[in-house]
């Protein structure tokens, strides 16, 4: 499993802009020089998490974009979602509305692990935020993302 370009490159900027927070905007040139990314894709990228709420915009000769929150309000999660759609491992929990998505969905047995493990991932992203991120990058945080305490070393 791999996750997508869009992912990796949004949740890539997002961090950026939120490292920039509170300074004003800053241009997609910058972020795109910044990240290895090109203007052109990061501009789709920001048009999605634009449309979801989650950046701002603002044109002119000091323009650029802006978190729409705080950095410890914006869930990795909620850029996934901007960026994907509804995170789902495999088809059958694409919609669990829909049970037609998947005919083998009550007989199969691997239905229940692949629930548990798109909740496990669910939840990770869901209760990472971007400020514990740029604590984590930065060493300020006692717990990594992963919810690990320093004291909790498996090296230990």
């Amino acid at each position: 499993m791999k996750l997508s370009s869009r992912t990796e490159y949004g949740v890539r900027a997002m961090v950026e802009l939120a490292e920039a927070h509170g300074g004003g905007p800053v241009a997609l040139r910058e972020v795109a020089e910044k990240q290895g990314i090109s203007e052109k894709y990061l501009e789709q990228l920001f048009a999605a998490l634009r449309k979801e709420g989650l950046i701002y915009s603002q044109r002119g000769a000091q323009g650029g974009y802006t978190l729409a929150k705080a950095p410890g309000e914006i869930r990795v999660g909620d850029i996934v979602r901007a960026l994907e759609g509804p995170i789902a491992l495999c088809d059958c929990l694409a919609n669990e509305e829909d049970d037609a998505v998947c005919e083998r969905m009550g007989e199969c047995a691997a239905h229940p692990l692949w629930v548990k493990l798109q909740d496990g991932i669910t939840s990770i992203l869901d209760s990472t935020t971007l400020q514990d991120m740029i604590a984590g990058a930065s060493g300020d945080s006692a717990n990594d993302i992963r919810g690990n305490s320093e004291e909790e070393s498996p090296n230990e």
